[in-house]
């Protein structure tokens, strides 16, 4: 299983940003943000607003992930 929440808390920490920053482009709290972090299944509109805040394809990552590890996808 892949945890989505983790890919965005590293890409944030890669990219140098805070939590509260992050938590401010979303315009959400920091508790909210870190519940974001502990998910392994996100909302599309929410991970579009995340790409789009972090300029990252999280779409593009997970896919990847997935094609090269088919087997991922029976874990679920």
């Amino acid at each position: 299983m892949i945890y989505t929440g983790l890919l965005i808390r590293n890409t944030l920490r890669e990219q140098g940003h805070t939590v509260t920053w992050f938590a401010a482009q979303l315009c959400c709290t920091r508790s909210n943000a870190y519940k974001i972090f502990r998910k392994n299944n996100i909302d599309i509109e929410l991970l579009w607003r995340i790409s789009l805040v972090l300029g990252h394809n999280f779409f593009g990552e997970l896919s990847g992930i997935y094609e090269d590890n088919p087997m991922l996808l029976d874990e679920e």
